[in-house]
């Protein structure tokens, strides 16, 4: 194989200098060009793989601001097209995530304040992806970072901190072939304080991630003024200096050249005298509004973001003076919508939407301006007598909500589209402990949601390590090539011992597999980019470890073996004196009547790490999820 792709790269780089014609409208054409005060090369491409290339080119002039390569499937790309920017006069990078055996078109670029300079056409191919074989799995490395990251927890140590101290995250592929992951502020002993709000990391392969710090340097300045704003309706006198909080932003690439990030800043003031919510300063009154806010870049890989100001806040349907509470144990809240959460979905038909909501009576859904990223309908006043009154003031239809209370267990909204519907994704529960993860879906984007709010994670343990809690609050997105994950926080027990072991919150990314019946199961190990080598029946024969994830509030669900034969009989564990059976074509495990979905994973708990077999289902509203032993 070696053999192989040396000749095919060797004889792509024979035609790699064969440049397409000229092109006036955009500067680019055959061999070195001169444009402006700029002079690019010709790229140079090496290293080809059935997903990636290396490309190598200069490019040098005065006042370049920025250069790079773009590259595509038609001739002649430009920066509109798939983008990578380098970080420094050093053009020698990495092409990923592209597509077997396929022609590309790549061009070296430099950009000006007046205009922008590319190089010729380049062309190569792919290589033919080759089937993952058992060999590739006697290579595969598991991942060594430790999943107890105390002892690099402050932010001296962040260059090492890979997943450690995720809280919330959001999760986008971006042109550059990189996973950019955003999140709450929030870390292991506030270590994130030191470098600005909504931090960042990024990952080729989201096994290995680079953190790249906050992308929010300074509190936006319009928070404030809009608060102010709303407080004088109310005749309330303004706050100065508002507690803030940076909560939950939802980020989603836009189109090439265009990302939005949608962040929360919740305002953590009584509403009454203004003062910061404390025991000591309760005033009879409710804590203040959150705010949703939207910020834009054309790269994710500079970190750098403009704020766009506000999109929306927490609304009210009892007026705009009813926010007095009786007591602290008084959870009958003022607001109905609250300015949480948010989820940007852009439907097939090319509408933009956002979903947002968190504990406050449920989830609410608000169309925007595409070109904007605000509202389509123009705000009213954040306040009405009625939730009617509150649509018809532009603050969204609620579309689910866990029950009439004005203060549920419910958070998190994660939307996204596959085959036809809408899969609705949101946390229950407190996040310490008993957080879960639930599912249900909608032929529309604004509901009805409907399903059995299927529990997909769920605080859990394998016979071998500490387990995990608070397993939510999730992300949900896919790498282009119809392969789906699911990141979020997960937590150690308090029996993980030492100090504060439940405020490690490492990240966890995990994959997603789709059910004949068209509902997602989220793997039980999380992703490590195992080989996947073909998965046959003497490959499932053999003991299991098998959790029921039924619901058990602030509870830990454990494993139990169970034995499948190789006849066919499950002949131990709670499913024994069933069947299975396993289609190999699918990857799909029949036992005992329930669809499982099985692949290879590393199993974190072994020592040393190591690869094996993982499954999961769904049956009657919970999950099962399995590891071979």
């Amino acid at each position: 194989m070696k053999n192989i792709f040396s000749f095919f790269a060797f004889f792509c780089m024979g035609l790699l200098m064969v440049a397409c014609g000229d092109d006036n409208d955009d500067g680019g054409g055959g061999g070195d060009y001169s444009g402006g005060s700029a002079t690019v090369t010709n790229p140079v491409v090496s290293k080809i793989t059935d997903n990636s290339a290396v490309v190598t080119a200069s490019a040098s002039g005065s006042g370049i601001i920025s250069r790079g390569f773009c590259y595509s499937t038609n001739a002649n790309p430009t920066i509109n097209d798939t983008k990578l920017t380098a970080t420094s006069k050093d053009m020698n990078m990495s092409l990923v995530g592209l597509s077997p055996n396929t022609l590309y078109h790549v061009r070296a670029y430099a950009q000006t304040s007046s205009n922008v300079t590319y190089s010729g056409d380049v062309t190569f191919t792919t290589l033919a992806q080759s089937a993952t074989t058992n060999a590739d799995l006697d290579k595969w490395t598991a991942p060594n970072y430790a999943d107890d990251y105390r002892n690099i927890s402050t932010w001296a140590q962040r260059s090492q901190w890979n997943l450690a101290n995720v809280h919330d995250p959001t999760v986008m592929k971006a042109e550059d072939g990189y996973y950019y992951m955003y999140q709450t502020d929030a870390s292991y002993g506030n270590a994130h304080e030191a470098g600005g709000h909504f931090h960042c990391r990024r990952s080729l392969d989201l096994v290995n991630w680079e953190y790249l710090g906050g992308t929010m340097k300074s509190d936006p300045a319009w928070v404030k003024t809009k608060l102010n704003e709303i407080r004088a309706e109310q005749g309330l006198a303004p706050i100065e200096n508002p507690v803030y909080g940076y909560w939950a932003p939802c980020v989603r690439k836009v189109r090439n050249g265009l990302y939005r990030m949608y962040y929360c800043i919740v305002v953590d003031n009584y509403i009454k005298s203004g003062k910061p919510n404390t025991t000591a300063n309760f005033d009879s009154s409710w804590t203040e509004r959150a705010f949703i806010g939207v910020m834009e870049t054309s790269d994710p890989g500079s970190n750098n973001w403009t704020d766009k100001g506000y999109v929306i806040c927490s609304s009210s349907d009892k007026g705009k003076d009813g926010w007095a509470r009786s007591n602290i144990n008084n959870w009958d809240a003022y607001f109905y919508f609250n300015a949480i959460d948010p989820t940007f979905v852009i439907t097939p038909n090319g509408e933009h939407w956002l979903i947002y909501g968190s504990w406050h009576s449920g989830f609410a859904a608000v169309q925007l301006n595409p070109e904007t990223g605000k509202t389509l309908k123009e705000l009213g006043q954040p306040w009405a007598s009625s939730p009617e009154g509150l649509a018809e003031n532009g603050y969204g239809k609620r579309i689910w909500s866990r029950g009439n209370s004005r203060w549920q267990g419910s958070e998190a909204p994660e939307i996204v589209y596959h085959d036809g519907y809408y899969y609705l994704f949101m946390a229950y529960d407190g996040l310490d402990v008993p957080y879960n993860t639930r599912v249900m879906r909608s032929a529309t984007i604004d509901g009805t949601y409907t399903g059995d709010e299927t529990v997909l994670t769920h605080p859990y343990k394998f016979s071998q390590g500490f387990g995990w809690v608070g397993i939510s609050h999730c992300a949900v997105f896919d790498d282009g090539n119809g392969n789906w994950y699911y990141a979020s926080q997960q937590r150690f027990p308090v029996t993980a011992g030492g100090n504060a072991p439940n405020a490690v919150m490492m990240g966890g990314v995990r994959s997603i597999q789709w059910l004949s019946t068209g509902w997602p199961v989220v793997m039980p190990e999380r992703y490590a980019a195992v080989p996947q080598a073909a998965i046959t029946s003497d490959d499932i024969a053999g003991t299991w470890e098998h959790i029921d994830l039924g619901y058990k509030y602030g509870e830990m669900k454990t494993s139990s073996d169970m034995t499948f034969a190789a006849d066919g009989t499950i002949t131990s564990g709670i499913w024994k004196g069933g069947k299975w059976s396993f289609n190999a074509s699918t990857n799909t495990l029949t036992a005992n009547g329930v669809e499982l979905k099985v692949q290879r994973e590393c199993d974190w708990e072994a020592s040393p790490r190591k690869h094996t077999l993982v499954y999961a289902g769904i049956n009657g509203g919970k999950s099962y999820w399995g590891k071979k032993k």
